[in-house]
């Protein structure tokens, strides 16, 4: 009899998984709550606009690319993905600069704007990728004891982790002025940390974007999840939307399954859960089961910032770039506020996706979709989010009003969604409204991080952001690999092959 699988949400990770398992012949169910595939990838649909409603462009396409091939499927045969020759326009006060992987136009533009400083983004590029070349076997593989830590490829790569570096001090390294900086550390958001507490070695995030480019899949990044959807249901996996799981079934220490919502049993030889890991362990799990991930010692434990969002339907389209970064004016202090401080920022940094620049089919003609979104705490900080809210849009739209082109805005908004900390946390059982899950501090990565194979139950696996190797898409992706093959090597079968960085066109070096 074919071994069933479980799965736990049908977020990025948990199809992903659930489409490596079906295609070696697992029997795979994939059980979701909400009535649409994707989770935080989901579709947000209103009206006649259509959203992301959380990540919203895809970078290391390639990783996605290998996931599909190893199924017998091709990526691009399920969804079209366009490649964003501008990645992102960043606006700081009163000068703005346009990020492009194409490195001579990229070295021509800082020297125009930043005399004498294209030489650092040079020896930045070169450094990055000797420094994720060295990283990728770690982000490939699972991390399970502390013997792992030891191996030759952990060994090889301790000295690009720049132990004892803030992402902001590897930086200062090759950039004196403060706003290139920012320019490659603000990626240390994709993890909801500050650059000046984000380990060093996370310089990779912006190296990835400048070396391997970003990629706006048509329709929106939910295609991505559908498209997972759909192959996991043609290797004949069952996905049941409108499912969700009540608690794990546990015997002892081994997990024999689920029960639902609806109140089923389901029978499985391993349980692979998807959800967020907190929230999970918290909720999931019967009360005594665990000692080291008690709901006491989670409550310890560092979690990313939060996001406030807007999902705005306009009546027009503007002009201006599909990505859009604006800073605070004191951007560490806006920073520290949101994680240390646990206040809402007067001055705030805003991220806007104006994706229908690109892609035609998210709004009717003539019109268009923007997506907004502003960091702010987590929900440790006991911030009144329905007190709050209404004032916090307005000084978002304001400042977007100051510093962009998106004039006039409020006038032209058809349809409007708003997402606030509480809504990730009731809605989306986001425990605390973490967005990025786990902090991602040296002590709660690799090995310090849950481990693929959770360590505390048996016939019991972890996919997404909250194990290793941690968060952002690309990541979640090696996570489900990491954990389709730690299964498979537990069933002495075959693994997923993983492969070595690809090679790099003339144009963008190394």
């Amino acid at each position: 009899m074919d071994k069933r699988i479980a799965v736990v949400g049908a977020g990025p990770g948990g199809l992903s998984a659930a489409m490596l398992l079906a295609a070696k012949g697992y029997k795979v169910t994939v059980y979701e709550k909400k009535g649409v595939v994707g989770g935080r990838n989901a579709e947000v649909r209103l009206g006649e606009f259509k959203f992301d409603m959380g990540p919203t462009f895809l970078s290391m396409i390639h990783i996605a690319e290998e996931i599909f091939e190893a199924t017998g499927r091709d990526l691009h045969e399920y969804m079209t993905a366009v490649e964003l020759d501008s990645m992102y326009d960043l606006i700081y006060e009163g000068r703005a600069i346009t990020m492009t992987r194409d490195r001579e136009k990229m070295r021509q533009q800082i020297e125009e704007l930043y005399p004498g400083e294209s030489e650092g983004y040079d020896r930045l590029m070169q450094d990055s990728a000797r420094k994720l070349d060295a990283l990728t076997p770690i982000l490939q593989t699972r991390m399970d004891r502390m013997t792992d830590m030891m191996h030759p490829k952990v060994l090889k790569a301790l000295p690009e982790l720049d132990l004892g570096k803030t992402l902001h001090d590897v930086l200062s390294r090759y950039f004196t002025t403060e706003e290139l900086k920012l320019a490659f550390t603000f990626q240390s958001k994709y993890l909801g940390m500050s650059p000046w507490e984000c380990p060093g070695a996370f310089s990779i995030l912006s190296y990835m974007e400048h070396a391997y480019g970003i990629f706006h899949p048509i329709g929106g990044l939910n295609q991505l999840s559908k498209a997972m959807a759909k192959v996991t249901e043609e290797l004949g996996g069952d996905i049941r939307l409108n499912c969700g799981v009540e608690k794990l079934w546990t015997e002892g220490k081994k997990v024999k399954g689920l029960y639902l919502e609806n109140g089923e049993r389901i029978e499985a030889d391993e349980v692979v859960i998807n959800a967020d890991f907190a929230y999970a362990m918290t909720k999931l799990v019967d009360e005594g089961k665990l000692k080291k991930y008690t709901p006491k010692k989670l409550a310890k434990k560092k979690y990313s910032c939060s996001t406030f969002m807007l999902y705005l339907g306009l009546d027009k389209k503007y002009n201006m770039p599909h990505h859009t970064i604006v800073f605070a004016k004191d951007y560490k202090k806006n920073v520290e506020e949101i994680t240390k401080l646990n206040m809402l920022s007067k001055d705030a940094s805003i991220y806007i996706q104006n994706a229908s620049a690109t892609d035609p089919t998210l709004a009717p003609e003539g019109k268009s979709t923007l997506y907004v979104l502003a960091p702010v705490p987590n929900n440790f900080s006991g911030i009144d989010w329905e007190a709050e809210k209404g004032q916090f849009r307005e000084l978002i739209l304001k400042t977007i009003e100051e510093k962009t082109g998106f004039k006039d805005l409020p006038s032209h908004i058809e349809e409007e969604h708003m997402i606030t900390p509480q809504n990730w946390e009731q809605d989306m059982n986001v425990y605390r409204g973490a967005t990025f899950n786990l902090g991602h501090q040296l002590s709660q990565m690799m090995v310090f991080r849950p481990h693929n194979k959770f360590e505390e139950l048996e016939n019991c696996w972890l996919v997404g952001g909250g194990t290793h190797p941690g968060s952002g898409l690309p990541i979640i992706l090696e996570s489900a690999r990491i954990t389709a093959n730690g299964i498979l090597s537990k069933d002495k079968k075959e693994t997923v092959a993983v492969s070595p960085l690809p090679r790099l066109d003339p144009v963008q070096g190394p």
